[in-house]
């Protein structure tokens, strides 16, 4: 019998063109809703494999991990039921393009983000610093 546990997925705070990428979401939950790229992990992948994996699908972006800015594992953070996400910091490189789970993808400022799906804005909220440091960089 297999454990019942958590679903693991990861999500990626990419900066392109000093601006974050986010994705409009196609599908339930939070259609329609702005969030980070990411998904599920697929077995035999590792969690950097699957957001470098997750960007490109949703985004067209290849990326740059440049850091781990965390791990998110609150029961009630997806209506789904009890996801734990990595969540990656990340350098964009390419044109954005909507593909797959994402309906669209904008490019937002820092300081004007929209309201996100599932905890997004606490993620951006934590990761502040870390992207202020890029972005001081560019």
């Amino acid at each position: 019998m297999s454990p019942n546990t958590p679903k693991l997925t990861v999500d990626a705070v990419i900066i392109l063109n000093s601006k974050i990428v986010l994705i409009r979401r196609k599908n339930p939950p939070f259609k329609g809703k702005f969030a980070l790229p990411g998904g599920f992990v697929e077995i035999g992948e590792t969690t950097e494999e699957a957001v470098a994996r997750e960007a490109f699908e949703e985004t067209g972006l290849t990326i740059e991990i440049v850091k781990l800015l965390g791990v998110y594992s609150d029961p009630s953070r997806d209506p789904r039921g009890h996801q734990v996400t990595v969540v990656y910091l990340a350098r964009g490189d390419g044109t954005p393009k909507a593909s797959t789970d994402a309906r669209e993808v904008n490019l937002f400022d820092l300081q004007h983000m929209p309201e996100l799906a599932f905890d997004h804005n606490l993620i951006i909220e934590n990761a502040r610093s870390d992207i202020n440091g890029i972005l001081s960089r560019m």
